[in-house]
């Protein structure tokens, strides 16, 4: 990590924050810096000892940076590429913690200087909270954290990226972007879009009957939706096909149930129950669960 002694995160909410908070604690001698445009989020921050340093100024901010970490709403992405592209040190790494890639790639090929080295960062962690008061050190523990990189990658920004995010406890994996986009369309982004249309389809008199089961299966629903909607405008085509993918095999079920074939109905409940075991249990053998 001696490559990487000043960090700078920019955007001090639940991942921003929880991202300085875990540096300061898992990287001894790390100098870290966060920003928000945000004069309330910065006092909290500061009351929370979130940073080392927390600063009012976005340049100051990134000024003396080895490692940059956006962690604002995705479409905030192109503008702060462009801003600390005149304020950062040459060969900085910059990256971000968006659950979208092809667009952040996209927009920090266009507006990040050459002497800034971007990769994606998606680290698979989080919760339906928001704001730096749910900040915490242990978020990103066994968590899983997908880099991205593209043709135009400087791989020697990887290896230091790979070592920022072990030390903070997370599994890496190394992907194309255009990758990255369809597999969390179908595990991240298309769940949200079901938990919402459940929780819309349901009358408010009938949700006050809602037990354990509706609020687990709901739970993501309770996001921020200025968040969501970044997100699911980023991936707007990948979460689309997921959503036909998903109306496919509830047809399939509503048409065995309206014509009561109880085989057919088990053989369906049968499949999911079963890919949802072995999920589970590939989740426990990474100790990405407890058992």
């Amino acid at each position: 990590m001696q490559q990487l002694r000043n960090i700078s995160v920019i955007g001090l909410g639940l991942l921003g924050g929880s991202i300085a908070l875990a540096a300061r604690q898992r990287l001894p001698g790390a100098r870290v810096i966060g920003y928000s445009h945000r004069a309330s989020t910065r006092a909290k921050a500061r009351d929370l000892g979130v940073g080392t340093e927390i600063v009012d100024d976005l340049a100051t901010a990134v000024g003396a940076a080895d490692l940059v970490i956006l962690a604002t709403p995705i479409f905030t992405f192109e503008g702060y590429f462009a801003e600390i592209a005149e304020h950062v040190c040459p060969r900085c790494i910059v990256t971000d913690v968006g659950s979208t890639k092809v667009m952040p790639h996209q927009w920090a090929e266009r507006q990040l200087d050459v002497r800034a080295r971007y990769v994606g960062s998606h680290p698979v962690a989080g919760s339906e909270q928001k704001g730096v008061e749910f900040a915490r050190d242990d978020l990103f523990y066994q968590a899983r954290c997908v880099l991205t990189t593209t043709q135009t990658t400087d791989r020697t920004a990887v290896t230091p990226l790979k070592t920022f995010w072990s030390a903070l406890g997370c599994s890496i994996q190394v992907m194309d972007p255009l990758e990255h986009d369809r597999i969390f369309a179908n595990v991240s982004h298309v769940p949200h879009v079901l938990a919402a249309g459940l929780v819309n389809a349901s009358d408010d008199g009938d949700l006050k009957f809602a037990g354990k089961g509706f609020l687990d299966s709901t739970r993501i629903a309770s996001g921020p939706p200025t968040v969501w909607t970044d997100v699911l405008m980023a991936n707007s085509e990948n979460i689309a096909d997921g959503i036909d993918r998903t109306i496919g095999e509830l047809q399939k079920l509503q048409k065995a149930i309206r014509s009561k074939a109880r085989q057919e109905i088990e053989q369906l409940l049968a499949a999911a129950q079963e890919k949802r075991s072995a999920l589970v249990k590939y989740k426990i053998r990474r100790k990405e669960l407890l058992s």
